[in-house]
């Protein structure tokens, strides 16, 4: 895989070597602009016999340049702070017009990291980017005022041709920031969060790492320091992004997050978290274009692979998710393998998701939001999806996630939204073929809403499912239609 200009240099000794110095210098232009646009096409394989048509995302490209964080003060001891270093690094490498900054094997304690044009991070094996502790580290502060919500530790905004590459680790340090449910650890684990320190809520069944030993709080409450928990990775409003090769774990909340950004690709990477962790989505993509999730491995607290495009009005101004191909992943434990939702207002339109495999999510194909936050889907196309071990549904629609801000509350504090709430769910044009799950407490759910058309045109097509308890639970007023698929449960 490529994703560096290619040296002028080493072209000219190539041409030298198969004797084309004496041809027109249109050719010698023609071949470097081949050279330099060789990244364009590495992905274009992925892009045969497609349902749809759809451009393969250019990745970006990087100079020839490359430093080490070692050359600015970095030490990769798991002590020394590498902030200021991460911090330098970039800096040099903005000057020279970007590059590659090279994080070799060790422990690599950080702050913020803020990527800039033209520059690839490069992990190496053994190499692990690790967050620290200290949470104040993460609240940026502006003209003597420090902001109330924390930063990822990896950002980027409004930048272009940007990459996260290598076989090395960048790990959230997530137990300082989430919240732990005892009816989800054991008892050696409830013991080991409680020697942390912390404080514990609603009568021990919520632990808070707020008012631990060693590490001071953020905030004046448990709960406003919860509000806090930052994601690791967010690229906003960027273009020509590549993520390969590194593992991206442990998150204080979403691990990466590619927002409102065209030409994207995450290729071979890692996304685990421990299955509680709580909103421990793996890939959030919102509102992006042009984009290539493949070959990856994800293993998290919460959604798997989601596609989001905001919610109210403001999610219609960023445009839906276009033009997203999905292919060869694989999901252990996440609350949905593929995710549309539960914000989307901004629509989601040509999303292809084919032969990947969910092994123990809660859900497989998972389609959730409600009013006031829904939006329309068009041209999505899913195939070849094996499943085994899916604890409730394989497929699910589900239209009953609510905006707090539509809800209302009667007098028996029965939670009701209104009939003619904005910006109503409506999951169309979804075509789904060649699904294979061996083990779901229900097949096949879609539940819509009174009086609304949430779900219609969808076709399942093809497909096996070995289902515990029901094949169908399927709304009379919505539309879903199934053929030539078997059900099957213990006779």
């Amino acid at each position: 895989m490529c994703f560096r200009l290619i040296n002028f240099a080493e072209i000219m000794n190539s041409i030298k070597r198969i004797k084309l110095m004496k041809r027109p210098f249109s050719l010698l232009i023609l071949l470097l602009m081949a050279a330099m646009n060789v990244c364009a096409e590495d992905y274009g394989s992925y892009y045969r016999n497609m349902p749809v048509s759809m451009p393969v995302p250019v990745t970006p490209t990087i100079p020839d340049y490359t430093v080490s964080i070692n050359d600015f003060g970095g030490v990769g001891d798991g002590i020394t702070l590498n902030t200021e270093a991460f911090e330098k690094a970039i800096a040099e490498l903005d000057s020279k017009g970007g590059g590659h900054l090279t994080v070799p094997a060790g422990i690599w304690l950080t702050g913020l990291i803020s990527l800039k044009d033209n520059i690839d991070l490069h992990i190496e094996r053994n190499a692990i980017i690790m967050a620290s502790p200290d949470r104040s580290l993460f609240i940026k502060v502006k003209d003597g005022k420090k902001d109330r919500k924390c930063t990822p530790m990896i950002s980027a905004s409004k930048r272009k041709n940007i990459s996260i590459t290598g076989e090395g680790v960048i790990d959230g340090n997530g137990v300082y920031w989430r919240p732990v449910k005892r009816s989800k650890v054991s008892d050696v684990e409830w013991n080991s969060f409680k020697s942390m320190g912390g404080t514990e809520k609603e009568d021990g069944k919520l632990w808070f790492p707020y008012d631990l030993k060693h590490y001071d709080n953020i905030a004046s409450s448990p709960e406003r320091q919860e509000t806090m928990r930052t994601h690791l990775i967010r690229f906003t409003e960027c273009e020509n992004v590549l993520v390969k090769g590194v593992t991206i774990q442990n998150s204080p909340k979403f691990h990466l997050i590619p927002t409102r950004c065209n030409n994207v690709v995450v290729d071979g990477v890692t996304i685990r978290c421990p299955w509680n962790a709580q909103n421990g989505d793996a890939l959030d993509l919102s509102s992006c274009k042009n984009v290539l999730v493949v070959n990856n491995t994800i293993d998290a607290g919460d959604d798997g692979i989601c596609m989001k495009a905001g919610a109210g009005q403001s999610g219609v101004g960023n445009g839906p998710c276009e033009n997203i191909l999905i292919e060869n992943n694989t999901v252990y434990h996440a609350h949905g393998g593929f995710v549309i939702g539960s914000e989307f207002t901004g629509g989601m339109k040509n999303i292809v998701v084919r032969n990947n495999r969910f092994n123990g999510t809660d859900t497989g194909l998972r389609f959730k939001s409600g009013l006031g936050r829904g939006g329309k889907t068009e041209n999505i196309f899913i195939s070849d999806i094996y499943m085994t071990d899916i604890k409730d549904e394989a497929i699910v629609f589900e239209c009953t996630y609510v905006d707090k801000k539509y809800s209302v509350k009667d007098s028996d504090n029965k939670v009701t939204v209104p009939t003619d709430a904005p910006f109503a769910p409506e999951f169309t044009d979804i075509s789904i073929s060649g699904v294979v799950c061996r083990g779901a407490k229900t097949a096949v759910s879609a539940h819509g809403l009174p009086g609304l058309n949430c779900v219609h045109g969808v076709t399942i097509d093809n497909s096996v499912f070995f289902y515990t308890d029901k094949d169908k639970d399927i709304d009379s007023n919505v539309d879903v239609k199934i053929s030539n698929t078997k059900f099957e449960t213990f006779r």
